[in-house]
């Protein structure tokens, strides 16, 4: 049995290539780079999603090779509320920032998701190309790399970064090590209640309107 919700291995998939007009996404399962479309370049907001904590309680745990909620509720009761809350957000597009990434692999794990949030995912923190040790040795299972270490802000801020992204949001129950410059991109959920508590989703429509306007 392994928690989900205390894996915190979530690395880069997407890149920008040279070209300012051309951008690159890389599948996070097979590390194939496939070419966006234009429709790309108009999305306004990127919403790095956390899921347990997040859609469910974070009681989320691994039982033969599936994920079972060993809480109240069922895995993914809280999804409907993000896809309503999205409706009036077209140009907002997802990268899943949650271990499911890496212990499901990203085509699993964005499956999980009701299909108007699957549409709109289009990568992940986490690259399995990226799970090499200290030593430089692949492992796909291996636990002692950088990203192992890392907290969730690290992981998002290095994706940020590198796809050189202007407007984006968390939500995550995690709100360790996040920087005061950041903070307020982050929703923070408690653990028990995610998107189901009123307070979070008043808190997620005013960084859907702060953000969108900037864009």
């Amino acid at each position: 049995m392994f928690s989900l919700s205390h894996s915190k291995v979530c690395l880069y998939t997407m890149v920008t290539g040279a070209d300012s007009r051309t951008q690159t996404e890389a599948n996070p399962d097979s590390g194939q780079m496939v070419a966006l479309s234009a429709t790309f370049l108009e999305i306004t907001v990127i919403l790095f999603l956390d899921f347990d904590g997040v859609l469910h309680p974070d009681e989320a745990y691994m039982v033969k090779g599936r994920p079972v909620l060993r809480a109240e509720g069922a895995l993914f009761m809280w999804a409907p509320l993000l896809v309503d809350a999205l409706k009036n957000y077209p140009g907002v597009q997802i990268v899943l920032s949650t271990s499911w990434a890496r212990e499901l692999r990203f085509t699993r794990a964005r499956s999980f998701l009701p299909p108007e949030l699957q549409q709109r995912t289009i990568g992940a923190t986490w690259h399995s190309c990226m799970a090499f040790n200290d030593y430089g040795d692949f492992r796909t299972r291996n636990r002692n790399t950088w990203w192992d270490r890392a907290t969730r802000y690290q992981q998002i801020r290095r994706y940020a970064d590198r796809a050189q992204l202007v407007n984006w949001i968390a939500i995550d129950d995690a709100p360790e090590g996040w920087a005061d410059v950041d903070h307020d991109r982050l929703l923070q959920t408690d653990p028990q209640q995610g998107l189901g508590d009123p307070a979070a989703m008043a808190r997620l429509q005013v960084l859907l309107e702060s953000t969108a306007r900037q864009a």
